[in-house]
């Protein structure tokens, strides 16, 4: 080991150690349908999975759970969330904070499916440290991600353009998970559709994967599922 690596170093190999020496036992993540077992196994599988489906079906929590699985296992080295910021009909300049504060609201839902796994302390410690990293989608360009779990959330409401910059974001040894409802966007009309026409122009790509849940997956209220199909 270095004599010159930084405290910063020093504090992530600490926090490694911790997350995978834990007193309690991991929270491996299950999957609870066929289709989400599907979707696990796509992510397992390539360097960058497209999942589409209703809210609560699990296109985040399944995600989330490989990735906080995986950083206990040490085959990465950070995980990295990003979403659209448009639901708000302003911007994330128009937000109070560092870049990491204005991300908080809209990653919340996430952050939480982390407590699950990893626990609320522990998820704390490694966003101070930059394990966990909440990195706007618009401030992504120029960057490169490497040994990461990407995380794209919401994508319904990104762009073409937006979803073409983040896959040319990946880095060496990542993976990248892009998942949405495009029944739930709330972009502009003439800028929607960003997310299925990127889907069918990689469709058949090597090493890209392309998942659907639905209705019978979703996992909170069962009453969730059989509104939305009345909702359609």
């Amino acid at each position: 080991m270095s004599k010159n690596m930084s405290r910063s170093q020093k504090n992530k190999r600490s926090l490694q150690r911790q997350i995978t020496n834990r007193n309690r036992e991991p929270v491996v993540v299950k999957p609870k349908s066929w289709n989400q077992s599907r979707y696990l196994m796509s992510m397992i599988e390539n360097d960058i999975t497209f999942c589409l489906g209703p809210a609560g079906s699990g296109k985040s929590s399944v995600a989330v759970g490989l990735a906080c699985n995986w950083l206990q296992d040490n085959k990465i080295e950070r995980i990295v969330i990003t979403r659209p910021t448009v639901e708000t009909g302003g911007t994330l300049g128009l937000l109070p904070g560092s870049a990491d504060d204005k991300m908080n609201p809209y990653v919340m839902p996430i952050i939480e499916e982390m407590h699950k796994y990893i626990g609320k302390e522990m998820t704390s410690k490694l966003r101070e440290s930059g394990m966990i990293e909440l990195c706007p989608l618009q401030l992504m360009r120029g960057r490169n991600f490497h040994k990461c779990f990407m995380i794209l959330d919401e994508a319904q409401n990104a762009t073409f353009e937006q979803i073409k910059m983040f896959i040319t974001r990946i880095g060496m040894n990542s993976r990248a998970v892009i998942n949405g409802d495009i029944e739930q966007t709330d972009l502009p009309k003439h800028l929607q559709g960003g997310l299925t026409h990127v889907m069918s122009r990689v469709n058949g790509v090597p090493g890209v994967g392309l998942c659907q849940l639905d209705s019978s997956d979703i996992v909170r209220h069962p009453i969730i599922g059989a509104i939305l199909e009345r909702l359609k």
